[in-house]
């Protein structure tokens, strides 16, 4: 069947390819095969409203049928960074081999030592696509593998109260906003010098426009001092059943108290309630996965990022 490549072109694009990443995510068993429809969202009102990370008009590409029908999307994630959503019933080695081409000539990007670089992701069990990788001259990143974590919350929950003096409970109104942007900042810049903080709180009213936020699933531990010392927003799509936790973190003062563990516990209680089936992260570094290993238990797929360089 002949496909039609083209750019993503406006807001409608956006929305048809939300309904696409939930059909095809539904079709792969609900495994991350392709990204959940939440990771899209995060990436669209964090990563590029927040962070520069690309943008919709020039980072995403389409495949449809004749029809019109979507049967592939290929989008970044920051700049040099090539992700491929595929219907199973496409997934072909000639597509695939296409939008790895489109990847190289629009989204590699200029590299630290010269050159250009892209990173194309990859499940560690596709031979497919992995194969296309190696014969395209791409090498395998080990030590940046993503573990993609998920748990069946028909499953028993653990209690995981959180320490005495600490309460677990939904983020505040506006009025809380700078707590919470301050914890983030401890949590996820831990060395960098506090001068570095920029205090505006604009950035996190962006992330509550996502289409799945809700402040009952933004989670948050205060310490006894009052300050947010742990975090965590859940994504939860009612049409998957299925809960995304993105971000997690811990402020180092407040680390090794089993506030997250607390969180995540109590979280996977909420989307239970609300009718959700699985839970979801992925973990990139040792710590995060020694705790995602204790909540999600022992299953897990690796995500893989293969690097291609080019000299001129």
């Amino acid at each position: 069947m002949k496909l039609i490549l083209r750019s993503y072109k406006n807001e409608n694009d956006y929305w048809r390819i939300r309904n696409f990443l939930r059909d095809i995510f539904i079709l792969n068993e609900r495994r991350m095969l392709s990204w959940p429809l939440a990771r899209l969202d995060y990436w669209r009102w964090h990563g590029i409203m927040n962070l520069n990370q690309g943008q919709l008009e020039k980072d995403v590409y389409l495949w449809e049928t004749d029809a019109n029908q979507i049967v592939a999307v290929l989008n970044s994630e920051g700049a040099g960074q090539a992700f491929l959503q595929i219907h199973p019933g496409y997934k072909t080695k000639e597509l695939e081999e296409q939008m790895i081409i489109q990847a190289e000539d629009h989204l590699r990007t200029p590299g630290q030592r010269g050159g250009w670089v892209l990173w194309v992701w990859s499940n560690s069990e596709d031979s497919q696509r992995l194969g296309i990788l190696e014969s395209r001259g791409y090498i395998h990143i080990a030590g940046a593998n993503e573990q993609q974590w998920r748990r069946n919350l028909d499953f028993h929950i653990p209690g995981c109260p959180v320490r005495e003096g600490y309460t677990l409970r939904a983020l505040g109104d506006a009025s809380e906003l700078p707590s919470r942007s301050w914890a983030s900042w401890r949590a996820f810049h831990p060395d960098e010098p506090d001068e570095n903080y920029d205090s505006d709180v604009s950035w996190y009213q962006n992330i509550q426009l996502a289409p799945l936020y809700r402040r009952d699933l933004d989670l948050v531990v205060v310490a006894p001092s009052g300050e947010i010392a742990a975090f965590t927003t859940i994504w939860y799509d009612d049409v998957t059943r299925s809960g995304y936790f993105e971000p997690v973190g811990t402020r180092p003062e407040h680390q090794r108290c089993g506030l997250a563990r607390a969180l995540l516990c109590e979280g996977m209680r909420r989307l239970k309630k609300m009718g959700a089936t699985q839970a979801m992260t992925f973990g990139g570094e040792p710590p995060a996965n020694a705790l995602y290993h204790s909540v999600f238990g022992p299953g897990y797929d690796l995500y893989t990022p293969w690097e291609k360089r080019w000299n001129e």
